[in-house]
């Protein structure tokens, strides 16, 4: 018999509305050693994200699960660049806000095509020396990723109606819409048509496969509190983020570090969650989770953007430089290739690292 799930900690509820109350303070122009406790208070707001997604996931299963973290960050990531383009708008902010979708969207695809990915391979073949994972489920992820990736941050740069790294208005709503049939298809084979190509391989003894699912009510407060927790860490990150521009500047690196810094944290609810499940020998669950919100994030920003563009009249660039283009199109072909034999081990987790220390080295030192 299945024993009892466990009722939710009080931390995982206390951390959400501490977070708030943090907030708060930032708001209320508190600074100098209380941003010490923002930074604590979006830690556990980051952990307390993690448990409730997986609480939420063991209820519904795989792979809907994987699908509740990655598309409700994305969401809140959305809203936050849409924000921070209308507050910055095309006056004020000029180049810097015609290339904020492109650079937030590379810096989350490069953090969790090679980041995350990198580090869940590293640290399940470390574990457990070799692991293995439903070939055909990743390899669609891939070919979704892939045609993405490249119709809205690389063929902008070659096309000729408006010269690049910018497309028409035509042309923009078009790659918006292909965009999102492109998601909303792979969504529908992950959660309807071919689930089954999603789905891990029970382990017999992973207690968390076969412990018992919460009860309805606990994953709807977990849900709730997914939400509360989720928001709570893009508006503290926010608030955190003059502070990052100064340190960024004092040290003489290019504002497209702040970037990274902020998605980075945005993503730390999904990385966490990701190589906790490599550890526990469950990859499936890990690639899930990394590929579905890379996708969810570039098939859902782009077109939300695409739509505040064309809304406003906006300039919106999101063709990549030379160097940018090479790199995002190097952590496909390795990730084709790294993830084309359903089989991993620390070798393809140490390549893509050394992908993302690339990435954050020519960054600083472009």
């Amino acid at each position: 018999m299945l024993a009892a799930a466990p009722p939710l900690p009080f931390w995982s509820i206390a951390a959400p509305v501490a977070g708030w109350l943090l907030l708060a303070g930032t708001w209320a122009g508190w600074g100098g050693a209380y941003l010490l406790l923002v930074v604590l208070g979006l830690v556990t707001c980051v952990m307390a994200a993690v448990h409730h997604a997986e609480v939420v996931a063991h209820r519904v299963g795989e792979p809907y699960g994987t699908l509740v973290l990655a598309i409700a960050i994305t969401v809140i990531e959305v809203a936050l660049i849409v924000s921070l383009m209308l507050a910055g708008g095309e006056g004020n902010a000029g180049e810097a806000t015609a290339t904020l979708a492109r650079d937030t969207v590379f810096a989350a695809v490069m953090i969790i095509l090679n980041g995350i990915v990198g580090a869940c391979l590293l640290v399940g073949g470390s574990r457990h020396r070799e692991q293995a994972f439903g070939l055909l489920g990743v390899s669609a992820s891939l070919a979704t990723l892939a045609a993405i990736a490249v119709l809205t941050l690389v063929l902008p740069n070659y096309t000729t109606t408006v010269p690049g790294p910018v497309y028409s208005p035509s042309q923009l709503g078009f790659i918006a819409i292909i965009s999102l049939v492109l998601y909303f298809t792979f969504v529908l084979v992950q959660a309807v048509r071919h689930r089954d190509y999603f789905l891990p391989c029970d382990e017999p003894g992973d207690e968390e496969t076969h412990a018992a699912p919460p009860s309805l009510h606990a994953t709807w407060t977990s849900a709730a509190l997914l939400c509360v927790a989720l928001a709570a860490v893009v508006l503290l990150a926010k608030s955190l983020a003059p502070s990052v521009e100064r340190a960024v500047a004092a040290l003489g690196a290019p504002k497209a570090l702040v970037g990274i810094i902020i998605a980075a944290v945005v993503l730390l609810p999904e990385g966490t969650a990701a190589i906790r499940a490599a550890l526990a020998n469950r990859l499936q669950t890990s690639l899930n989770l990394a590929l579905g919100s890379a996708l969810a994030s570039i098939g859902l920003t782009i077109p939300a953007v695409a739509i505040v563009s064309l809304a406003t009249g906006w300039t919106l660039s999101l063709g990549l430089d030379a160097k940018s283009s090479v790199l995002l199109v190097l952590s496909l072909f390795v990730a084709s290739l790294s993830l084309g034999t359903g089989r991993t081990t620390v070798l393809q987790g140490t390549v893509h690292l050394v992908i993302f220390a690339v990435y954050l080295f020519t960054t600083i030192v472009p």
